[in-house]
């Protein structure tokens, strides 16, 4: 009965988590006078993806490297389909022209060069291709220069914001305390979810690798989950969609990029279609965005099962 009990713990905490997260994140955007969005790609999106850093960096420092890849692809398509997707269903989430023309084609960019590094044969004809620290050292230098691109267009963003467009929810100190506050509530909540969650697999007789495969993956992608609901609901699209893409982007280049600088990244051949599924579903969700600058409810309603078909691919693969 306990792990019952943790598991809505677990919820409680993400979701108040959650609130508290977009708050203090929003206020963060008024306070420095920048564009919601420049927060949701950044901030909001680092914390976020904290889960998938400490579950991949794990893994790869315990040398269970394939995971680390694994986590990162299942995070992200989940990402797109089910955060994304559940967001515009509950609310159309408006898309940001600058997220159209320069973080959402980097995001997709980034996904084709971590294809073209997961090829299998590259080395000697291998069955199996590996991800090797120098690679990682150029995903994290693309990081890098991704974070230099955005912090340059949010300066920018702030000679022509007006002074006070909107006025300061919360001072300073509470911005902090509520972002600080909430981070902690998500990823320990996140963490509940999980292992509550992966002790009612096992005692129902669920397999390692279904609860690897399932259970972990969209665990580590539940802070994203509800801070994007979260964040629609409020009316906050900016923020629901920039942690989407901004996620997706930390995924890749940094989690990714930490994992296999630290030890080089075995992939196997459903790793690299689980990369072309995510290319695919990256170009498809671009292309919803792309239709009125906006998600619709209708284009959020499709994608959900969209997800559920790649969940049932995965499962019986």
């Amino acid at each position: 009965m306990l792990m019952y009990l943790w598991l809505i713990v677990g919820f409680v905490f993400l979701i108040k988590g959650a609130d508290f997260f977009v708050e203090g994140s929003s206020s963060v955007a008024k306070l420095l006078k920048i564009p919601t969005i420049i927060i949701g790609l950044t901030i909001v999106a680092f914390g976020t993806s904290m889960p998938e850093a400490s579950v991949s960096i794990t893994a790869a420092m315990a040398g269970k490297n394939e995971l680390s890849l694994s986590n990162v692809i299942g995070s992200n398509i989940f990402n797109l389909l089910v955060v994304a997707g559940a967001s515009a269903v509950l609310r159309p989430i408006h898309v940001e022209n600058s997220v159209l023309k320069k973080d959402f084609p980097f995001s997709i960019f980034i996904t084709l060069v971590v294809l073209i590094m997961c090829i299998p044969g590259k080395f000697h004809g291998s069955k199996l291709s590996v991800l090797t620290q120098t690679e990682g050292v150029i995903l994290l230098l693309l990081f890098a220069f991704y974070l230099y691109w955005t912090v340059r267009h949010a300066l920018r963003a702030r000679q022509w914001m007006a002074e006070d467009s909107e006025p300061r929810i919360l001072s300073p100190l509470w911005t902090i305390l509520y972002i600080i506050l909430g981070l902690a509530g998500i990823i320990w909540g996140g963490n509940l979810v999980v292992d509550s969650a992966t002790d009612i697999a096992q005692a129902f007789g669920l397999s390692e690798t279904f609860i690897g495969l399932t259970i972990v993956a969209l665990g580590t992608s539940l802070p994203e989950l509800v801070t994007s609901i979260v964040a629609a609901r409020k009316g906050e699209s900016d923020i629901a969609m920039g942690n989407v893409i901004g996620s997706n982007i930390f995924n890749l280049l940094l989690v990714l990029g930490a994992s296999c600088t630290l030890h080089p990244v075995a992939v196997n051949l459903f790793s690299v279609y689980d990369i072309i599924v995510l290319m695919a579903v990256s170009i498809f969700t671009y292309i919803f965005a792309l239709h009125k600058k906006t998600l619709s409810k209708k284009e959020g309603a499709l994608m959900l099962p969209m997800y559920l078909a790649f969940f049932c691919f995965i499962s019986f693969r």
